[in-house]
């Protein structure tokens, strides 16, 4: 198989496939004569394992490890829940920051006159500053 045929049975483009091999995240493809790479099966699956972890987040660190269990025939599925949970956790605490952060933002916008005027609120407290006139 040449790499569009694995772009198209991925999802994934030509260039993340390079980039993926580049990482060293998916084994090597063989060499044909002319130098063109040839992929199996197992490389489809392998991408595929990455493109859909890295869709639910997981690092690209993270997808090396998939893959290494994805390869060992003596890995627990205990091991892959707890680096999904933990993964769950992460993601939990990323929401909790970013719900954190758009109420800062519309305390601020509401602070804020919105008006063809200089004094901004908003300015004035993201820049640490109290009002001051220029």
């Amino acid at each position: 198989m040449n790499i569009s045929d694995v772009a198209k049975k991925t999802g994934l483009t030509s260039k993340a496939i390079r980039f993926y091999e580049e990482k060293g995240l998916v084994t090597a493809p063989a060499r044909s004569e002319n130098g063109y790479r040839s992929y199996a099966q197992k490389h489809i699956e392998e991408l595929t394992l990455l493109r859909q972890a890295r869709q639910v987040g997981f690092t690209l660190e993270e997808c090396q490890e998939l893959v290494a269990l994805f390869h060992n025939p003596e890995r627990h599925s205990a091991d892959v829940k707890a680096r999904t949970l933990e993964k769950a956790a992460e993601i939990e605490r990323h929401i909790e920051e970013l719900k954190a952060m758009r109420e800062r933002l519309l305390t601020l916008a509401d602070a804020c006159p919105g008006d063809e005027g200089a004094d901004c609120p908003i300015i004035d407290n993201l820049s640490g500053c109290c009002h001051k006139q220029h």
